[in-house]
Formats: structure tokens, C-alpha cells, sequence
């Protein structure tokens, strides 16, 4: 998917996306959804990191892996780290100094849904 830019009905991918553009609107969707269901905090961990604290289930565990296997296998510019520890779970998504503004574009967009389901 690789969203550059947050907002609702802009063109979010980059050029370096292999994601056939009919499957686009789809990943969107199911990472909107992953977003307003397991998301409950947005930080920034760095200029090229995103650290999202998700709710500690194991369902949310398996969707946010499935997840990030997918969109490093289109836009490769992605690494997603995913920890388990005491009870908490928290994905973290990094990319290079080039794709920034995807990775501001992705927290954006975790932080929106999340409000839009609290």
C-alpha cells in the first residue's frame, strides 16, 4: 500500500509500490480497519520509526503479522517489528530516509482511525 499522503481520497502509494492497483484500495481498507480495531497509541520513535501500541490479544498479534508480511512484500521500503512482552503488544514500523512521508502518511492515518473508534 505504501501511503504517502494522509487524507481521505488522496493517491497514498508510491512509485516504488509492486501492489497490483486494483488490490490498493483493499489493503487501505483492511489496514484501516486493523488501525481502528487494535490501535490504542501512535508513537513516534524516531525520524524513520513508528512505534503503534496495539491491544495485547493474540487475534490482533496474528493480523498485525499478516499484515506486515504483506506490505513488505509490495513496498519493501517497510520493516515492521512486532513485540510481545508483559502483557503487551506493539507494532513498530520503519523505513529509510527516502520514504518518511509514507511512514508520517501511515501514523496519520493509525492515529485517525484509532479516534474515530474511541
Amino acid at each position: 500500500m505504501g501511503l504517502e499522503q494522509a487524507g481521505a481520497g488522496q493517491d497514498w502509494v508510491p512509485t516504488a509500490c509492486t501492489l497490483p492497483t486494483v488490490e490498493q484500495p483493499l489493503r487501505m481498507a483492511a489496514f484501516d480497519t486493523f488501525f481502528a480495531e487494535a490501535v490504542t497509541e501512535v508513537r513516534r520513535a524516531g525520524p524513520e520509526r513508528v512505534q503503534m501500541v496495539l491491544r495485547a490479544d493474540p487475534e490482533i498479534a496474528g493480523r498485525a503479522a499478516e499484515l506486515a508480511a504483506h506490505e513488505t512484500g509490495c513496498c519493501s521500503f517497510f520493516t515492521f517489528t512486532l513485540t510481545a512482552t508483559a502483557g503487551a503488544l506493539s507494532l513498530e514500523a520503519g523505513v529509510d530516509d527516502r520514504h518518511t512521508a509514507v511512514l508520517d502518511a501511515l501514523a496519520a492515518r493509525a492515529a485517525e482511525a484509532m479516534g474515530a473508534d474511541s
